[in-house]
């Protein structure tokens, strides 16, 4: 059974974390992580872009000059691509990029990436994390105390005290645990979760 260190706000260890083997120490499924990668990035795209082909631009029903004797190249419509305010080739249109991944490879990439967190050492547990007002400097204190910088802070449920303040530091997101995902757990070197927040993953994923 995984085991790690449990700290206070300050960097002191404090105790220690038993992890559940079925969440935090199961085989890192490479492949699983990469489709939920992906298909997280597609359908975060909009699909909404749009430009106008040949048939769709006005004018041009007319041919701009007879075909010889002009000394000029042919040209059969002002709409062709070669004019200015001529259609666009393979214009872009509407479209869906969503993908679908099972639930089963999503639970798969979801543990790998948590124990892969454990085993690589880049998981912090902490005891709580709770701060009376949002101040931009207690969460600094935290993140030097771990030497932590492009870092991902997990919370049990949204805290906006911690969010407010960790905001505007540069490489550092917060998320309550309900809102993790693959991709985060992955971008960021390091994962502070609470105590709390760990529990919670475990009774979803155990």
């Amino acid at each position: 059974m995984p085991t790690v260190g449990l700290f206070n706000k300050e960097g002191k260890k404090v105790g220690d974390v038993q992890l559940s083997e079925s969440v935090f120490g199961v085989e890192v499924n490479e492949y699983a992580m990469h489709q939920v990668v992906i298909a997280l990035l597609a359908n975060k795209r909009q699909g909404t872009q749009s430009a106008k082909t040949r048939a769709e631009v006005s004018g041009g029903g007319i041919k701009p000059w007879r075909q010889k004797g002009t000394g000029r190249a042919r040209q059969g419509s002002i709409r062709a691509p070669q004019w200015i305010h001529g259609g666009i080739v393979f214009a872009p249109k509407p479209r869906d990029y969503r993908m679908s991944v099972p639930k089963s490879t999503r639970k798969v990439a979801m543990k790998s990436a948590l124990t892969s967190k454990v085993q690589d050492n880049q998981m912090i547990v902490l005891e709580s994390l709770e701060l009376e007002a949002p101040k931009t400097k207690e969460i600094v204190k935290v993140l030097n105390a771990f030497e932590a910088k492009k870092t991902l802070i997990v919370t049990s449920e949204s805290n906006e005290n911690v969010y407010k303040s960790a905001r505007n530091i540069e490489g550092v997101a917060v998320l309550p645990v309900n809102n993790i995902n693959v991709y985060d757990l992955l971008k960021y070197e390091k994962v502070i979760i609470t105590k709390e927040a760990v529990s919670k993953i475990e009774e979803v994923y155990a």
